[in-house]
Formats: C-alpha cells, structure tokens, sequence
C-alpha cells in the first residue's frame, strides 16, 4: 500500500484526549486540516457509502448533500453538514470556525427526524424530503394528503412533496411550502407545479402523513430523499412517520444560516 493510500485509511487507534472526528465527502482535506488545528483526531471515511471510521466517533463532519445522506439513518456520531443547503447547514468558508466549537466542546446539538416511509413496494426511509411525481414530464395525476387519518388536500399537479425540518430548504420551498425551523416537529407539504391558480401549502405535525394518487391517469413514482423507490399505484397508501432522530451540530451564530 502506497503512503497516499495509507494515509486516507482510518487508523482505528484512538489518540488520548483528543475528539475523534469523521469527515466524510468530497473535497474535504481543507476540513480534515480544521479538524487537526483545532485539537481534533481526524478520521477520514474510506469512501461514502463505506465509512471505515473504526473505533467510536465523538463527531462526523459531511461535507456535501450525498455525504449527509449516506450518514442516515443511524450515524456513528452527532454531525456537522457542510456546504449542505439545509437549515443548520454550515457555509464552507465558515467550516472552519464551526469545526473548531465542535471540537472544543462549545456546540450545542439538535434532532433532526428520520421518517420511516412505508408502501406497497416495501418501506424505505428519508432525512430531507418524501416525494411522489409523474414519472414523465408535463403530465399531472390527482394526490390527496391526509394527517393523522383525517383528510387534508385533494388536489391536481404534478406530484407532492412532504419535507422534514433539515429538508425544508430544498425541493418543498421551491414548490412554494415554508422553511422549518429545526426541532419544530412538524412538516412542510406542497404540490409541485399544481393545476390551480392560487394553490395552498400546509406545515402538519410530524405524526403519521400519508399520501396517495387518486386517479389512474398517469405513472407516478415514489422519492425518498435522492432515491427512486418504485411506482405508486392510485389508492395505494404511502406512510409517512418519524421512526428515528440524528443529531446535528448547532454552533454559535448559526441556525437558519442562508447559503
């Protein structure tokens, strides 16, 4: 094995004293350095979607929306995402500042959901966002969205989306449903490109959602965050339910950062 080779594997020997911190993602020596001024253990994952990081963590950093995801549902470790565009996201030219707080101690941590999505195909699992669409473009079916048993939409469009507090700054703020605060407990739903005029957006508790396709006239697929999980037949129920949490780094002077 080269010494480049070695170097990016994870050394499995904890060294006294110091925060062991994971980064993982791209473009991450410049945080790897971070980490190592401020007093840190750095611990480099062999890739994303298998993160080596051998003996326990007391922090991951992610660096990029797919390194986030591929931490979920159970990390090793409370996280920093970085050059993520959520809320609690932190910018890259503040990752520096951000990494030293999470290594001194200073940086207070909330839960973020992870929802179980349960449906005909099989049950999955979502961080950000749950989204059911038209598999072809310019086609528009009719969705329902109920919460808690009790119905709530019935509408034309394009396809729904239903995003988490840490996804609330993606897919559903574009189709027009609010940015959520972290730890409010609740979700933002909203049809993506609606048949009306003045459509509605509604923030529901993070309970039980289920939505469905209510008429058969075109193909719709299931999203679970940056996942294609199969078709959704009409009056097949999708579920939707918090079934875990992760903890994400809040530090000082961050919270809804914009990016």
């Amino acid at each position: 094995m080269s010494e480049e080779a070695a170097a990016d594997e994870p050394s499995g020997e904890a060294t006294e004293g110091r925060p062991r911190v994971g980064v993982v993602g791209s473009d991450d020596a410049a945080l790897v350095a971070s980490v190592e001024a401020a007093g840190g253990e750095a611990i480099r994952a062999a890739s994303v979607d298998e993160r080596g990081f051998g003996a326990d963590l007391d922090a991951v950093v992610a660096v990029g929306e797919r390194a986030l995801l591929s931490l979920a549902p159970t990390p090793p470790a409370p996280i920093l995402p970085v050059a993520v565009d959520a809320p609690l996201g932190v910018a890259p030219g503040s990752a520096g500042a951000a990494v030293e707080r999470v290594v001194a101690g200073t940086a207070r941590t909330v839960d973020a959901p992870v929802v179980g999505v349960a449906h005909a195909g099989g049950e999955t699992h979502a961080l950000l966002d749950v989204t059911l669409v038209t598999a072809s473009p310019a086609r528009i079916s009719e969705y329902s969205v109920e919460s808690e048993g009790r119905t709530i939409a019935r509408f034309r469009a394009d396809g729904v989306v239903v995003a988490t507090p840490l996804g609330s700054r993606g897919y559903a703020r574009a189709a027009g449903a609010p940015e959520l605060a972290p730890g409010s407990g609740v979700a933002a739903v909203a049809p993506i490109s609606p048949f009306a005029i003045d459509p509605d957006r509604w923030v529901l508790p993070l309970g039980t959602l289920t939505l469905r396709v209510e008429r058969d006239e075109a193909a719709v697929d299931l999203l679970a965050d940056d996942r294609r999980e199969g078709p959704v037949a009409p009056n097949d129920p999708v579920r939707i339910r918090p079934t875990g949490t992760l903890q994400v780094f809040v530090t000082e002077g961050r919270g809804l950062e914009r990016h």
